[in-house]
């Protein structure tokens, strides 16, 4: 049986990872490919546990080190217990969010060592890495505009304007260091738009062809 594909959507908060993972997977599903959708924090039962501890609370509730060691945790356990089985069955995985956000929450956004956090991620999940990452930039004001529309912001969303900048930063960073695993989307478009440039890249990148 041929291995499937691993997709990671990433960006900043309000940038509509949700919904372009669920867009995605649908097209891939239209495609004659079976998909799973997932995310980050979380994706396993025990995933799930960890993410409410990280996404709940004050913004102080864990220092950057500590707050990087509950993400491993939760995507070794990710990984072991939901990616790596469906990409052994042939599903395509799709996962809103995966290492590079920690690396650009933690490290870019709150100070943690970026080389620290590269062995933390060695350790967690060996060579495994995404097939490609799409990263959907979009402004810090508008973003959050965004997120504060949803309602109910996770602790990340409270975090003042000067995180939520080097994150952004740090996504396109990341991006601007590996073209090859990373392509960028300007998610300022409306829905439509975004999700045609989405297809057209993975579409370029890996084995698949969309209709219409």
């Amino acid at each position: 049986m041929t291995r499937g594909c691993f997709i990671t959507l990433e960006g900043g908060d309000g940038a509509g990872k949700t919904l372009q993972t669920a867009r995605l997977c649908a097209a891939l599903e239209a495609s004659g490919i079976e998909t799973l959708s997932t995310r980050e924090p979380g994706g396993s039962p025990g995933a799930e546990e960890i993410r409410h501890l990280l996404v709940s609370g004050p913004v102080e509730r864990w220092d950057p080190l500590t707050e990087a060691m509950l993400h491993a945790a939760a995507r070794h356990d990710h990984m072991l217990r939901t990616i790596e089985p469906a990409l052994g069955r042939g599903l395509w995985v799709v996962s809103d969010r995966f290492v590079d956000s920690m690396i650009v929450y933690q490290g870019h956004g709150q100070g943690a060592d970026l080389a620290l956090l590269e062995r933390l991620t060695a350790l967690s999940l060996k060579d495994f890495r995404p097939d490609l990452t799409v990263v959907l930039d979009i402004p810090v004001s508008e973003g959050l505009r965004r997120a504060g529309g949803r309602g109910g912001g996770s602790r990340y969303e409270r975090m003042d304007t000067g995180f939520h900048e080097r994150v952004r930063e740090g996504f396109l960073a990341r991006a601007r260091a590996d073209g090859e695993r990373y392509a960028v989307v300007d998610a300022t478009p409306n829905l439509e738009s975004v999700s045609r440039a989405i297809l057209e890249i993975v579409a370029a990148r890996l084995p698949v062809s969309f209709n219409g």
